[in-house]
């Protein structure tokens, strides 16, 4: 076997003492850094070789810490009714990979989000890693296998739900009735909804 297998096999047997021990290790280290870290290597180098990333100039990594759970909002200050509170349960439609991307391409505004992957989780967050492409690298603009992504329709793709995870949080993933995709997207139905009533 290759490197590649073997790193493989490693990740995919998550129940071994060797990764739960590493695992550990890693997370006691990464809970005292910040949210968002760009990181010079993979931690997982067969995932993200097989998600487009390369060690050359103009992708970039970060890893980034979501708080795991659904939306926490303060509690209002003037009256409610006990259902009007709407202290808890408030959850959004989108993965927490999705939303570690987003956050991602916020923090770098002149890199598009490839795709990204999870690397860990502990009883409060979940760890992800993105691969980022910088528009402006005249390395990226040579290359025709990714020079794609430096066109203007494909500007904020995570947050028009482009990228895989935004993809699969709009259910064009969902195989059903023998369909690879289920199409139009919810958005859409929706929207078709209220133009009928209009």
């Amino acid at each position: 076997m290759g490197a590649y297998k073997y790193i493989k096999a490693f990740w995919r047997n998550k129940n071994s003492e060797e990764f739960k021990l590493l695992m550990k290790e890693r997370r006691i280290l990464w809970r005292r850094e910040g949210a968002i870290v760009r990181i010079e290597r993979p931690t997982n180098l067969w995932k993200a070789r097989n998600l487009g990333w390369k060690p050359k100039k103009g992708y970039i990594l970060v890893r980034v810490r979501v708080r795991k759970g659904g939306q926490r909002k303060p509690r209002p200050r003037s009256g409610r009714k006990t259902k009007g509170l709407a202290i808890s349960g408030h959850t959004v439609r989108k993965s927490l990979r999705l939303i570690a991307e987003e956050r991602a391409a916020r923090r770098y505004p002149n890199c598009e989000v490839l795709n990204s992957y999870w690397v860990g989780s502990d009883g409060v967050s979940e760890y992800f890693e993105v691969i980022l492409i910088d528009r402006g690298e005249p390395t990226i603009k040579n290359d025709p296998k990714i020079a794609w992504i430096t066109e203007k329709q494909h500007k904020g793709r995570v947050f028009r739900g482009l990228t895989s995870a935004g993809k699969k949080a709009r259910g064009l993933r969902n195989k059903g009735r023998g369909a690879e995709k289920v199409r139009p997207s919810r958005r859409a139905v929706i929207r078709k909804r209220l133009n009928r009533k209009n």
